[in-house]
């Protein structure tokens, strides 16, 4: 058992304010909230007393759109367009990975992951053993979302890894999914609607990422992606979409409706000028909102506090409002938000029973200070090096700029050199 006392804790449980009040986990739950009675201390006997010293303890954030093994191509293709990046650049070089990078590479995000707070991806790639097999080493947690594309012969393969991976281990879960409306055939589509329907299970893609991706799709179809998917029924058990900058009224009330969750990319949208999302438009109707990365070749970081400075900002240019998407709903979306667009609604607040994901916040640095408002402090002028501790299903596995994933960093760092060095010829 271990106990965080001494500091604030915020529970987002109800809003962003923080209370002087103790957590204490067990195995990798969360056992107890709150101010114990000294009865209740007298005699207990924990593993550990971290004092967090006037620090604060709160939810991890979960980044809920990534393609972690991409850290390969990180600052490899920019300052390109999204389909000649995609295309010329990124399938080409995908195509020479094997079991073993992707182990490897997914490591290196891992450490990231760790070091902005973050203990789940929501991850869209492939080798999907090796990719499950450096989480589980690692002690971090993933929602695998299916990444097929092309034909309908790939459904077998989809069903199979829903059916695989779902209970496969605590830590890792699988969602239907598949790439994107431009890169599969109708009958896949199709196909992916129907597993939903057999397994009343949501569906996740990315959807409306470009203008070009949804002009293209109306000419084809005669309807947006969105249209086409709610029209194969994948939305009738609700699901995620990655990106939805481009974005219409009818889209919009299909995703309100159907509960779907929006997955905003700021920094990948704005690094492939791909646009703004409507988030306050979403967020004024009550569409479900989280927070994801990309991949570190799109980003190219693995950054959550930058990715919810980026949503806060560019809603407010696009909106001429000041006002517009205020902190207290960003820091929602990149944790609470994040955690049940991913289907993880044990790992979403601090309560007793929830998943022991934390973190904790070093206040007592200059960006933090002075402690005004903890929640905007966090959105606004937070980072990174804030991140003093990140606990992920009750284990530590980041502390103090030390990292406890069972290998050592720098043998990490030699390997994804290795990888993309061999790769380049």
């Amino acid at each position: 058992m271990i106990r965080f006392f001494g500091g604030r804790v915020m529970t987002l449980a109800n809003g962003i304010e923080t209370q002087d009040i103790e957590v204490w986990t067990e195995g990798s739950k969360i056992v107890f909230v709150g101010k114990p009675k000294a009865e209740e201390l007298d005699g207990k006997v924990f593993e550990r007393e971290y004092d967090l010293k006037g620090n604060l303890l709160m939810p991890s954030f979960k980044n809920a759109h990534t393609h972690s093994a991409m850290t390969f191509l990180r600052s490899y293709a920019d300052d390109m367009p999204l389909q000649d990046w995609l295309f010329k650049q990124i399938f080409p070089m995908e195509a020479k990975l094997d079991g073993e990078k992707v182990y490897w590479l997914t490591k290196l995000a891992i450490l990231e992951y760790l070091t902005t707070g973050c203990t789940a991806a929501f991850d869209m790639y492939f080798e999907l053993d090796d990719y499950v097999k450096a989480c589980i080493e690692s002690g971090f947690r993933s929602v695998l979302c299916g990444a097929v594309s092309g034909d309908k012969s790939n459904l077998e393969r989809l069903e199979n890894n829903y059916l695989k991976y779902n209970g496969k281990d605590p830590l890792i879960s699988f969602m239907l999914g598949f790439h994107a409306e431009y890169t599969c055939e109708k009958e896949l589509m199709e196909g992916v609607g129907k597993l939903a329907a057999k397994y009343k299970a949501p569906v996740a893609m990315h959807n409306s990422e470009t203008a070009k991706e949804v002009r293209e799709c109306i000419e084809k179809y005669g309807m947006t992606p969105t249209e086409l998917f709610d029209s194969f029924g994948i939305f009738d058990f609700g699901g995620a979409g990655f990106h939805c900058v481009h974005m219409s009224d009818k889209d919009l009330e299909i995703f309100k409706n159907k509960g779907v969750w929006a997955v905003h990319c700021a920094g990948s949208n704005v690094k492939l000028a791909s646009g703004i999302a409507p988030i306050v438009k979403m967020q004024d109707m009550g569409i479900n909102i989280a927070i994801g990365t990309d991949g570190p070749a799109s980003n190219n970081c693995l950054d959550m506090f930058r990715e919810m400075f980026l949503m806060t900002g560019l809603q407010k240019i696009a909106c001429d409002d000041a006002s517009a998407c205020p902190a207290d709903s960003v820091l929602k979306a990149a944790t609470v938000g994040s955690a049940r667009a991913m289907g993880l609604s044990d790992c979403d607040i601090i309560a007793e029973g929830k998943q022991a994901d934390l973190i904790v916040i070093d206040l007592f640095q200059p960006n933090m200070q002075p402690l005004n408002n903890i929640g905007k402090n966090l959105v606004y002028s937070g980072s990174k090096q804030n991140v003093k501790l990140t606990m992920c299903a009750g284990k530590v596995l980041y502390e103090d700029g030390e990292f406890r994933i069972g290998e050592e960093p720098a043998v990490i760092y030699k390997k994804a050199n290795e990888i993309i060095e061999s790769m380049k010829y």
